[in-house]
């Protein structure tokens, strides 16, 4: 691919961004939203390839941002000062959050390494599925790594787990080559379990082991107990471009959505490269790599529900240990209620998601912003975090939305003060099983109910089912 030089940037009046040096200043504390509210102004870097959008005040000069060069400014719209992290010993739930953090912060590891290998080495361990999605080494490997950790926390309290892979493929005779990466990827994050305050098993897992803890999450939910739900490569297919994805877990109780965890590896902290090609960033952190311990990508967010509190944290980098004490960040949901300023998040592909249909809800309720397609449940920590204002989603006919797809970034996105429902204002239904059942129409996930009501009300104006 053909690097952007200096000189490239110069002909188009755009700045290179650059990481801080080790010897910058430390960034300093900011109240509530920072995000710009001036005219969005759509930028085309044709030399890269490249589109971003960027926030321009009226009068301003219109050349491309250099998100990284403001070294004080905050690196997310709603952050909100640096407190403590939740206290993990106290409350109800307080070790199944913590236990739930800590194993995502695990997962998260291990899909970096493996999506570092896709990118270095093509793409022969990813595998199409029966419907045509995707499924890599790291989903078998995720499942299995989250599957055993949870089993060896809550020893003995029968723990019950729903998530999107099976061992069918792995199970083939001519699947050993595959099962056995699965196998040496599983245990290679198992022998890090001390970094995250957790325990490695005594011995390597082998074939059986692994297959067995995939198999362990076959609980089909419902109504009533406790369980688990992983989704644990949502976004496949930005996984295997190198671009977003997550990894999500949540704990549902008698129908309700009581943690959810995300894992956002690849999410930047300054929003402003959410505009950006996902290569570009890659290229810039090689041509200004950050400095040594900056938190320059990636992190987890969690909640609890009932707190009125969501959290943050940087995903554990360079050999580094978890450590609670002083990692948590409050986020918050954007105050933007004017439609005219607000950023809508919708899916990259069109294939299950109608894009048409929602540029028209867009136009009628006053949205002049671009919309910031990414991938996977991202777009819910965008919304959480206050980089994003609206995400909306409405299938084709006959896509059936799962649970793991949502639960946990639903709760984030509560817990940090924004709305979540269906296209007719009502709670998303987690307590039916593997699908979220009684869905009208779609999900509108808003920052604030101003804007959602307005949404809602569009939706009833307009809405044709021929359009999807």
């Amino acid at each position: 691919m053909h690097l952007p030089s200096t000189s490239h940037a110069a002909k188009l009046n755009c700045s290179i961004p650059t990481f801080p040096s080790a010897g910058a200043a430390p960034r300093t504390r900011w109240p509530g939203h920072g995000g710009g509210q001036g005219r969005g102004t759509h930028l085309l870097c044709c030399s890269m390839g490249l589109v971003g959008s960027s926030h321009v005040e009226p009068g301003a000069s219109e050349s491309c941002p250099s998100p990284l060069l403001a070294v004080s400014s905050p690196p997310a719209g709603s952050l909100v000062g640096f407190r403590p992290v939740i206290d993990m010993d106290s409350g109800k739930y307080a070790k199944e959050l913590d236990v739930a953090v800590r194993v995502v912060q695990m997962a998260c590891s291990l899909c970096q390494g493996v999506q570092d290998g896709l990118l270095r080495r093509g793409k022969d361990q990813v595998k199409s599925k029966a419907d045509d999605s995707l499924v890599t080494v790291a989903d078998w490997s995720v499942q299995a790594t989250v599957s055993w950790l949870l089993a060896d926390c809550f020893n003995g309290e029968g723990i019950s787990i729903i998530a999107e892979e099976d061992v069918h493929t792995l199970s083939r005779k001519d699947a050993v080559e595959l099962l056995d990466s699965v196998v040496s990827t599983v245990n290679n994050c198992l022998m890090e379990a001390a970094r995250y305050g957790l325990v490695a098993p005594t011995n390597a897992l082998g074939r059986a082991d692994v297959l067995e803890a995939i198999g362990r999450c076959n609980s089909v939910g419902g109504p009533n107990g406790r369980y688990w739900v992983l989704d644990p490569v949502d976004g496949t297919l930005g996984f295997v471009r190198g671009d977003q994805y997550a990894v999500a877990l949540a704990l549902i109780e008698d129908g309700e959505v009581i943690l959810g965890v995300l894992g956002c590896p690849n999410y930047p902290m300054k929003r402003q490269w959410l505009d950006y090609h996902h290569r570009y960033y890659r290229i810039m952190t090689k041509l200004s790599p950050p400095s040594s311990g900056s938190w320059h990508k990636g992190c987890v967010m969690y909640a609890r529900k009932g707190t009125g509190e969501a959290w943050m944290q940087p995903l554990v980098h360079d050999h580094g240990k978890l450590d609670w004490s002083s990692i948590g960040r409050l986020i918050q949901v954007s105050p933007i209620d004017d439609p005219a300023l607000a950023t809508l998040c919708e899916p990259v592909e069109n294939a299950n998601s109608s894009h048409s249909f929602t540029a028209g809800l867009a136009r009628s309720v006053g949205l002049r912003k671009q919309p910031l397609r990414v991938y996977s449940m991202v777009k819910y920590a965008a919304i959480a975090r206050g980089d994003a204002e609206i995400f909306m989603k409405f299938a084709r006919a006959g896509y059936k939305e799962k649970i793991w797809d949502h639960a946990a970034g639903v709760l984030i996105i509560q817990e940090a003060g924004g709305v979540v429902t269906d296209a007719r204002g009502r709670p998303l239904n987690f307590s039916k099983g593997v699908f979220v059942e009684g869905l009208d129409r779609g999900i509108i996930a808003c920052s604030g109910v101003s804007l959602h009501e307005k949404i809602i009300g569009a939706v009833d104006a307009s809405w044709d089912s021929s359009k999807l």
